[in-house]
């Protein structure tokens, strides 16, 4: 099925933004990339940021996505490694998407940026539900900072895109990670 002009743009447009920032990219590369005209781009869109805006809840969408597929029968502490592996596996697949999630959103003013931060802090509830989960199922010791670690947890998932290549092996990578943020890097006793 032939993708439309509009769906070519928002592909362009995760592209560059991610690439070169939001600020960093006009009207103007976007149509060069498409091979229109400047002014052909308006037929499309109203204007650049309601693209940022389409990329910024697109990727609130793939997140909320990757932790519904988390199955709900898995035991507590298994739901968060497996909400890393989600979280990372988005990054991996919509590098551009999720560095716009991650990085340009901030660009978003009004009504979609009240939108994309009601996502966002809706997805920091669910992952420190998760945390809340596991501590009081006995996964992780009772004494737990949950915020702190829903920091350190989100921190580890959000950075992924600036170090994370395409094509990366998520599973392992997920996994080692979750290693490190349960048992921490003390030697062992």
């Amino acid at each position: 099925m032939p993708v439309s002009t509009r769906d070519r743009l928002s592909i362009e447009a995760a592209r560059m933004f991610a690439e070169r920032g939001y600020h960093g990219t006009s009207i103007g590369d976007l149509a060069g990339a498409l091979g229109i005209r400047k002014a052909s781009v308006y037929t499309h869109i109203n204007g650049k940021e309601e693209l940022l805006a389409q990329i910024a809840l697109a990727g609130a969408t793939a997140f909320h996505a990757a932790l519904d597929a988390v199955p709900e029968d898995a035991a507590p502490g298994e739901r968060l490694r497996l909400a890393l592996r989600a979280h990372l596996g988005v990054v991996d697949r919509q590098l551009d998407v999720a560095t716009v999630w991650l990085q340009e959103w901030r660009y978003l003013t009004g009504d979609a940026r009240r939108r994309f931060l009601a996502e966002r802090r809706r997805y920091e509830r669910r992952v420190t539900r998760l945390h809340q989960d596991a501590v009081d199922a006995g996964a992780l010791r009772a004494d737990l900072d949950v915020r702190h670690a829903v920091l350190v947890f989100l921190s580890v998932g959000n950075w992924a895109y600036t170090w994370m290549s395409r094509g990366a092996r998520v599973g392992e990578t997920a996994d080692a990670l979750w290693s490190l943020l349960l048992e921490g890097t003390a030697p062992r006793r």
